[in-house]
């Protein structure tokens, strides 16, 4: 694979880039044993490792310590005409799950009625990650808040191997949320799935002069440490 064709004007920049600020022995990095070498040595029960190690063996990418991981939740989170419309098919959730199938993903992460809707079909074909809370957009203004959707129960009924959630780190109700994420995921380890977060940055007071102080890496190193004290498995930044 030629990276430096398909990363074009920026491949020097992402793949000559060297960190300096810790030193890369002290890395915990991805790899064939990572679940045996990181997470095993944790309180985490021996399902919840069941269902990590069964993503990370999933897919085109099984055996390497990477995911690739399908997420979808156009229709809540995102208008679904804007993202389907050109491709109607996708409002089907059964060709969502193809897609993942095919596409040689680890895992699909979309919404409980989606992957409701074809759990007989397709949980036992691809790993199924249920996404807990959204921020629905029919409100106005639009502001920096998730709702839960669905249960862990919900989830786990349905065949999931992991939940996942929404926290807006730096908007006015960040904390609620934290706090029932935080209860969600304790429920989700009881039950044996394993946890992702969608840590995300949202606050008009990050951008100034121009720049987006959302994307900086101390704001966003510490969103990624939050979500993993109430232990996120997995951590989307």
């Amino acid at each position: 694979m030629d990276l430096k064709r398909l990363l074009g004007d920026e491949a020097g920049y992402l793949l000559e880039h060297r960190a300096t600020g810790i030193p890369y022995d002290k890395l915990q990095l991805p790899g064939t044993d990572f679940v045996d070498r990181v997470v095993a040595l944790t309180d985490r029960s021996p399902a919840v490792l069941r269902n990590l190690q069964h993503v990370f063996d999933a897919g085109r990418l099984a055996g390497t310590g990477y995911l690739s991981i399908l997420p979808v939740d156009q229709g809540i989170e995102h208008s679904a005409a804007a993202s389907f419309a050109p491709n109607p098919a996708y409002f089907d959730p059964a060709n969502l799950c193809e897609l993942a199938v095919e596409g040689g993903c680890n895992a699909i992460a979309s919404t409980l009625g989606v992957l409701g809707a074809v759990s007989r079909r397709y949980a036992h074909r691809v790993p199924f990650i249920v996404k807990l809370n959204h921020n629905e957009l029919l409100t106005y203004p639009s502001r920096y808040d998730q709702s839960m959707f669905a249960s862990v129960k919900q989830a786990f009924d349905l065949g999931a191997v992991a939940v996942s959630a929404t926290v807006y780190f730096g908007s006015g109700e960040s904390m609620s949320q934290l706090g029932e994420v935080r209860e969600a995921f304790q429920r989700a380890h009881e039950l044996g799935l394993f946890t992702v977060l969608w840590a995300y940055l949202r606050n008009e007071a990050f951008f100034k002069d121009g720049v987006d102080h959302q994307l900086s890496a101390d704001l966003t190193g510490q969103a990624n440490h939050l979500a993993a004290t109430v232990e996120a498995d997995v951590v989307k930044q």
